[in-house]
């Protein structure tokens, strides 16, 4: 039970794929601030990629520029201006008109009030004058140009005013009771004509209006249409969103862009569609306006500042500029001169002219041109976070660190390119920062996870292995620990096993500080030479020797390595002889065993202790083989199927065919002599050998006899050749029973 718990709550990269593809489901459901600010971010990225679209050609905007202030005199200008800026539009042919400006004070430029005292004073002095009094009259008339521009705006009949709410008290202290009630009165016409309510709205989401600030009460009734033009910036101060609907006690009003469309759609019926969670959605005649629950919808921005057409008021008023360029149009009139610049941040520009934002939207809305959600959006980019991170999850810990980087660029570049197709091709605004994050975070924790992981696996390995195999072979683990497959693995691998002859007679005769000595200096020199050939030092056995070659780095010449290995030893010891003889210290004589075949191998042993070793009946052969030294009075001793693997390199000679003890099927075995560069060196004693040995199995034992001391007079004292003299001399005494083989049973190991 507790492993079973151990193995749910160990990290996998998997497991650690599932934690936060999750956890960003949960904050994507959940649209915390800051993510919502980022994904704004991407939009507006979006909106630049795309690149400026033409407009519909229905909106062109009259400017307060530099040119016209120059022209004619600083602003604010009288409204006598304005009111001949109203009748010039209309004799063009304007369709509709729209201030981006409110007449909230009387004109700073009416003489009215000095007209009208002048009058009084002649009154008093008897001054009565019928044509004194029409002067006056006329001069009023001309003095009262709040008035003035009334009657312009009345008579054009296609005039839309702008005002602006005041959306907390704080910003409306300067008003009084009296103020915010007067306002209240005179923008109260202008409420959408049909607001179509179902349940209990949330006036939690609704944008909702503390007070009023209208044009002047003369202006305000002369005016058949009017519009707010309130902007609401984002938390970093761009426009993205433009209000359509906001609530101001209990009416809803619209924008300056919807009644200037309404208007120039001839007043056809506007209607506002209100919903237990907010705002539905808003229907101009036969355009239906999708809104956010706020009443909002997103400015689908065109392009920069001059996207549509900028006219000075100077050249329109001064004739300068064809008819044409405004006939059936809806003008905005609104202000670009420095110092009364109305800017604002938007995705274009960090300077964008605000009478340019309501002229993108009025396009938005006459072209049904919108950035929408769609309603399958939500699954999308949730199935779109599921997908993507499970990829990731699954593809990259399978993949090497290189393809991993590239999977992952891949899936960014694939997901950002189909997410900005889409949002440019059809408008769709598919969550871009989840689905990305998601790849990214995914990415980074695994990438985290395997760096760490593998760190302490390469630790763990370097300290398993510091000992047993040479730095290089250390260093190819590390490359790839997947060569080292923990447990256990069947391999063809060879193993070889030295032992120093009558170590325990060399032993009673050395002091023990000398005898440790001697044997550290013979088991330095042998194991580096075990090393020289990167083979696996598998263990000491007091004065015996284990390698392996094969393993845990694959090496197809493993049997080649083991092989040379040996003759190096025996190398290594005789120039070790040399130095121990002036040193008066005894020599040593070892015996070598190899063998190669299909071993266990791996980590063995308990949960707690456990060392990388080899198993099986290939490697209880090399251990028999290395005791056969004793018997044929030999110094290498190899089996067959390594002979199969070396013969072509290295000289050797058959030894016999021997069924060793636990192993019933006979094995032939080989002394290994030296190198094959010096075949010509041994081919005298293999050949008188070989052919004694012939003779031996078949049986013809005098024959045999001849044949061997032969060979001792190619090479006087040698082992083999005498062992045989002796046991055909035996056999020939004691005849084998039944059929001779020429297999010889050992009984000891």
């Amino acid at each position: 039970m507790k492993d079973r718990l151990k193995k749910v709550v160990s990290l996998s990269p998997l497991k650690i794929s599932l934690v936060l593809i999750v956890a960003a489901v949960v904050l994507y459901v959940l649209d915390p601030p800051f993510f919502r600010f980022m994904e704004l971010k991407t939009l507006d990225l979006r909106i630049l990629s795309r690149g400026e679209r033409a407009p519909g050609g229905e909106t062109v905007i009259a400017v307060v520029d530099e040119k016209s202030v120059k022209e004619l005199g600083r602003w604010p200008w009288p409204r006598t201006t304005i009111a001949d800026l109203v009748d010039v539009l209309k004799s063009y042919g304007a369709k509709a008109v729209g201030f981006d400006i409110v007449f909230a004070e009387p004109d700073q430029y009416s003489s009215l009030a000095d007209i009208q005292e002048l009058a009084r004073e002649f009154e008093k002095a008897g001054i009565g004058n019928p044509k004194l009094t029409r002067i006056l009259r006329e001069k009023a008339a001309r003095a009262d140009t709040d008035a003035a521009l009334a009657q312009s705006i009345s008579k054009a009949g296609n005039v839309t005013l702008g005002y602006f709410f005041h959306m907390a008290k704080k910003e409306a202290a300067h008003l009084t009771e009296r103020e915010i009630e007067t306002g209240w009165e005179l923008v109260a016409p202008f409420k959408y004509q049909m607001v179509q309510v179902q349940g209990n709205p949330d006036e939690a989401v609704l944008i909702h209006a503390y007070a009023a600030e209208p044009n002047v009460r003369v202006i305000s009734e002369a005016a058949d249409s009017a519009g707010y033009f309130n902007v609401l910036p984002d938390s970093d101060g761009s426009i993205r969103w433009a209000p359509l609907a906001i609530k101001f006690r209990d009416d809803f009003y619209p924008s300056l862009d919807l009644a200037l469309v309404n208007q120039y759609l001839d007043y056809p019926m506007t209607a506002l569609y209100v919903a237990e969670f907010g705002v539905a959605g808003v229907q101009v005649g036969d355009i239906p306006i999708s809104t956010d629950e706020s009443g909002r919808i997103l400015v689908n921005y065109l392009g920069r500042a001059k996207t549509f057409p900028h006219y000075s008021i100077a050249d329109i008023l001064k004739g300068r500029l064809a008819p044409e360029l405004f006939k059936d149009k809806i003008v905005l009139v609104g202000a670009t001169a420095v110092g009364i610049y109305d800017l604002r941040v938007t995705p274009f520009s960090v300077a964008f002219p605000g009478v340019e934002v309501h002229a993108n939207v009025i396009d938005n809305i006459l072209h049904q041109d919108f950035i929408q959600r769609p309603g399958w959006a939500g699954l999308f980019d949730i199935a779109a976070i599921l997908t993507l991170g499970l990829v990731i999850g699954v593809g990259v810990p399978r993949l090497r660190a290189v393809a991993g980087v590239f999977l992952t660029l891949f899936l960014l570049a694939t997901y950002i390119t189909l997410n900005g197709y889409i949002f440019s091709r059809l408008n769709f605004w598919l969550n871009l920062v989840y689905p990305v994050g998601t790849i990214l975070i995914v990415y980074l924790a695994i990438t985290v996870y395997k760096y760490v992981t593998e760190e302490r696996e390469k630790k763990k390995i370097r300290g398993a292995f510091q000992y047993y195999l040479t730095p290089s072979v250390i260093n190819e683990l590390l490359k790839d620990p997947s060569k080292l497959k923990l447990g256990g693995d069947k391999k063809n691998l060879t193993v070889l096993f030295s032992d120093i002859r009558g170590f325990t007679t060399i032993s009673e005769l050395l002091p023990p500080e000398e005898l440790v000595q001697l044997l550290n200096e013979y088991l330095t020199a042998m194991t580096n030479i075990v090393f020289k050939y990167d083979g696996l030092l598998d263990k000491y056995m007091g004065d015996a020797i284990m390698a392996v070659y094969g393993a845990p780095i694959e090496q197809p010449d493993h049997a080649e390595r083991a092989c040379r290995t040996a003759l190096e030893m025996l190398e290594a010891l005789g120039v070790l002889h040399k130095k121990w003889t002036e040193e008066g210290k005894p020599a040593l004589h070892i015996g070598v065993g190899i063998n190669s075949g299909d071993m266990v191998v791996g980590n063995m042993g308990s949960q707690m202790r456990f060392d990388y070793t080899v198993m099986g009946d290939n490697v209880n052969l090399g251990s028999r083989l290395e005791g056969i030294n004793k018997e044929y009075g030999t110094s290498i001793v190899i089996s067959e199927f390594t002979h199969r693997e070396v013969k072509e390199k290295l000289v050797c000679r058959e030894l016999d065919s021997v069924r060793v003890k636990g192993k019933k099927l006979p094995v032939k075995i080989y002394e290994l002599l030296g190198d094959g560069a010096d075949a010509e060196r041994w081919a005298p004693l293999v050949r008188s050998f070989e052919s004694a040995l012939e003779k031996y199995r078949a049986g013809l034992w005098d024959e045999a006899i001849e044949g061997f001391r032969k060979v001792l007079e190619v090479r006087p004292g040698d082992g083999p050749s005498e062992l045989y003299i002796q046991r055909c001399a035996d056999l020939k005494a004691n005849p084998p029973e039944g059929v001779w083989d020429g297999v010889f049973t050992m009984t000891k190991k």
